[in-house]
């Protein structure tokens, strides 16, 4: 028998934490705060874990990873370059345990299949072959030009990021509306081991010149040669944009994509504080209550348009039938900004937070906690 309890991440934009209790462990799935600043999972009362399992290094994923000592200071499991990407709150050496982004591993002597998630680099979503299957994705998108989506196994119970709840309008005509918006010069903030680099690719793609921040600069470097993470082509235009570096202080006629995406820190927070001089703000994700860009937006001096890193309502439907899950769990999405998505969903769309799976594909108990 297999249990998973959303701990949180169900019922809003919450940050993840999914606990799977499995073949006699627990193992937590993610550990995030925000998109709220300050806004984390209540661990208290969960008692030890043997792993905590990272799908990758956004805030929202993996900013509370100081509450692993609540839960027994478990090692963490992630791959390589969400290690990279996690900064300061990388776990020391010796608690890390490294998992490939895609292909067969063990977590805390649990067989799981990890594949590409297409959200971030290194981002990967899990697979447990118990009960029917049980996929927990993370963030996720297939839109993405640099980094793929690899198609998961089947699946009893399907986790899935919802986080655009029912938008379903393409990324290729949001990368066009923001060119054209763009064009005349803009800040287009991006959070760190993002959609930076390929911000900077499309852009480039429809004729305008870019700039990166000298974070963006690294990231893009450190993808432009990794073949695991970014297909050939992807890399070949990183490396078209890394060799006509373009020096000089930032200009109001630039467009610049800089970390970081709600211009809290970075270039971003150093360009808004130049905002007399004419800068003009793009912001494209999620933009949190109490930061420098949800103040700007509410004053009318920045401008908002959406960038698809999260999946479409017609990608998530299409995930549910591929995998044939009959259970499935919407994460991240406040239920009323999906009613079209739900109906689409059915019965097959549980609102418990808890759901206990039998060894038996198609049998399954969902109850509150």
């Amino acid at each position: 028998m297999a249990r998973l309890t959303a701990i949180s991440g169900v019922g809003g934009k919450l940050p993840a934490a999914f606990l799977l209790e499995i073949e006699g462990k627990r193992l937590m799935l993610d550990l995030g705060e925000g998109p709220e600043p300050g806004v984390f999972p209540a661990v208290e009362g969960i008692g030890a874990v043997d792993a905590i399992c990272l799908t990758h290094a956004h805030m929202d994923h993996a900013g509370a990873l100081h509450l692993a000592e609540d839960l027994g200071n478990p090692p963490i499991y992630a791959t390589q370059a969400t290690f990279d990407n996690l900064g300061a709150l990388a776990p020391a050496a010796t608690r890390r345990r490294i998992l490939p982004v895609n292909g067969p591993a063990e977590i805390a002597g649990v067989t799981v299949s990890l594949g590409r998630c297409g959200h971030a680099p290194g981002g990967v979503w899990f697979h447990f072959a118990h009960a029917g299957g049980i996929l927990y994705t993370g963030d996720w998108s297939v839109e993405s030009a640099l980094l793929p989506f690899d198609p998961p196994p089947p699946a009893h119970l399907l986790v899935t990021d919802a986080s655009y709840g029912d938008r379903d309008t393409s990324l290729t005509d949001q990368i066009d509306a923001i060119a054209r918006m763009a064009a005349a010069g803009a800040v287009l903030p991006v959070p760190g081991g993002g959609r930076g680099p390929e911000m900077i690719v499309a852009l480039a793609a429809r004729g305008l010149q870019p700039r990166a921040c000298p974070q963006i600069g690294r990231e893009m470097q450190a993808l432009a040669e990794d073949s695991r993470s970014v297909d050939a082509g992807g890399r070949q235009a990183m490396r078209n944009f890394l060799a006509n570096p373009v020096d000089g202080d930032w200009r109001p006629t630039d467009v610049i994509v800089a970390t970081e995406a709600n211009a809290q820190a970075g270039l971003s927070a150093t360009l808004l504080r130049r905002l007399e001089e004419g800068f003009r703000f793009i912001f494209t994700s999620h933009v949190p209550r109490n930061t420098p860009a949800h103040r700007l937006l509410a004053s009318g001096r920045a401008d908002w348009l959406p960038w698809n890193v999260h999946p479409r309502r017609q990608d998530v439907l299409d995930l549910a039938d591929r995998t044939g899950a009959s259970r499935i769990m919407a994460a991240f999405v406040d239920p009323d900004a999906m009613p079209q998505l739900g109906e689409s969903l059915g019965k097959r769309l549980i609102t418990d937070r808890t759901i206990t799976l039998s060894p038996v594909a198609g049998h399954s108990n969902g109850q509150d906690s």
